[in-house]
């Protein structure tokens, strides 16, 4: 195995590469790569404690904003950064690209079908990069929504590799319910690849998606106003929002790889009662994705677990937004 590119200056500056790894590679589901490319980005002094960093479907391996180079935003530049909650200068933050994802990691391309890929598989593709940059041990794996999906994976086959989890808006598996919201957007998707609007099906999907993202109670406060009215009828305030979300999403996004992922969550479905090693919890009481009684239930299966709970109106989206909460959150559960 060998990568693609490589970049570094110094100890403390980004470092980042595309690996290239030789086949075969088995799926969790049954299938076989042949081989695969991983993107993967490193940041912080070379003498800090290693922390790996997880988010969404759609986030990807640029977490926090690069001070030298701020046209490419981190996906978490609010929490993730120099005196923030998850402070680089204490900590090198490690991140990749999903496998089956819209970034470097190889997904589907040019309307191509793809395998269905496990956070089992995402595991797998963490732990090459860990032996590719030599990194015996993490000091802590940080996932929120499908990266605390994938960070659990990893702690059940490789607690050895990691010496705690915090994870957020993630659980064991997932919520029927969620599943059934997530189907819908799936079937959209597909419907507009089959007609020949995959963008427009995707942003749809997307739409949809945001309903279930967010609270109703910051929905009745943001969009009480008036529909305004159109040639075409009403627009609802609410629905140029959700119009706009999705389209912003479909502009930097693939619908071949929001269908892949999106399954690789309903497929999730990890033995947590195998983690050994402490794991903090973190659920919003407001998550309709993943309701905190499947959350307290994976809790009652952990060995070793502390679970915090919080309200915020931003529902599964909190850990996006809710910065202060989560600062405070991560100084008394990350390793000093």
């Amino acid at each position: 195995m060998s990568p693609v590119t490589d970049q570094k200056s110094d100890a403390s500056s980004p470092r980042e590469g595309v690996l290239e790894l030789a086949g075969p590679f088995p799926l969790r589901h049954g299938s076989i790569l042949e081989g695969f490319r991983v993107g993967w980005r490193l940041v912080g002094d070379a003498s800090a404690p290693t922390l790996v960093a997880l988010g969404g479907i759609s986030a990807h391996r640029h977490v926090m904003t690069d001070s030298k180079d701020s046209t490419r935003a981190g996906w978490w530049s609010e929490v993730v950064g120099s005196g923030l909650a998850l402070p680089s200068e204490k900590y090198r933050i490690l991140s990749f690209d999903y496998l089956g994802g819209s970034g470097e990691t190889t997904g589907p391309k040019n309307g191509q079908g793809f395998p269905s890929i496990s956070t089992y598989d995402q595991a797998e593709v963490l732990l090459r990069v860990m032996d590719h940059l030599g990194i015996h041990s993490l000091a802590t794996i940080v996932g929120a929504s499908y990266g605390g999906m994938v960070a659990l994976a990893f702690a059940e086959r490789y607690q050895k590799r990691v010496n705690k989890l915090v994870i957020m808006s993630a659980a064991d598996r997932t919520s029927p319910m969620s599943t059934a919201w997530r189907s819908i957007q799936r079937r959209v998707v597909r419907f507009g690849i089959e007609t020949g609007h995959p963008q427009s099906g995707l942003e749809l999907a997307r739409a949809l998606a945001m309903t279930t993202y967010r609270s109703a109670e910051e929905f009745a406060a943001r969009f009480s106003a008036p529909p305004r009215q159109s040639d075409d009828g009403f627009v609802f305030p609410v629905e140029d929002y959700l119009i706009a979300r999705g389209s912003d999403y479909a502009q930097r996004y693939q619908p071949d790889s929001f269908l892949t992922l999106s399954e690789s969550i309903d497929l999730h479905d990890v033995d947590v009662s195998r983690i050994g090693i402490p794991v903090a919890v973190i659920a919003v009481r407001e998550d309709r994705l993943v309701p905190i009684e499947d959350i307290r239930a994976m809790c009652s299966k952990l060995p070793n677990v502390r679970l915090h709970e919080i309200s915020s109106l931003f529902g599964h989206d909190a850990f996006l937004k809710e910065t202060k909460k989560l600062s405070d959150l991560f100084s008394i559960e990350l390793p000093s």
